[in-house]
């Protein structure tokens, strides 16, 4: 079991930045691959970025160039760094991680934080 909690959600003007961070616990050895996806009202879940246990990184097409996906090994942790904010990001971000083990991958989520772009 992978248990995710987020945190740095919140209201911010267009234009603006804010930095998101999932903490990750339990068995955290067997994470391969970690990754923030967003929701907003009324559309589907989709990727924003996504990172593996090696570093490499992959971006939603709208997101490069704005926002840094990172990761803190000896934290635990993942960042997504969201720059030049639009309307249209504001979405529930939740963190995801993939597990491996024993041929068996398994998905977790976090509960996820709002953010909100709004003048």
């Amino acid at each position: 079991q992978v248990q995710l909690v987020e945190s740095g959600g919140g209201l911010v003007q267009p234009g603006g930045s804010l930095r998101l961070s999932c903490e990750a616990s339990g068995s955290i050895l067997r994470i391969n691959t970690m990754g923030w996806y967003r929701q907003a009202p009324g559309k589907e879940r989709e990727l924003v970025a996504s990172i593996t246990s090696s570093g490499g990184t992959n971006y939603a097409d709208s997101m490069k160039g704005r926002f840094t996906i990172s990761r803190d090994g000896a934290k635990n942790t993942i960042y997504l760094q969201m720059n030049s904010l639009k309307p249209e990001d504001t979405a529930v971000y939740y963190c995801q991680a993939t597990t491996y083990s024993a041929g068996v991958y398994r998905n977790y989520w976090g509960l996820g934080t709002q953010v909100t772009v709004s003048s």
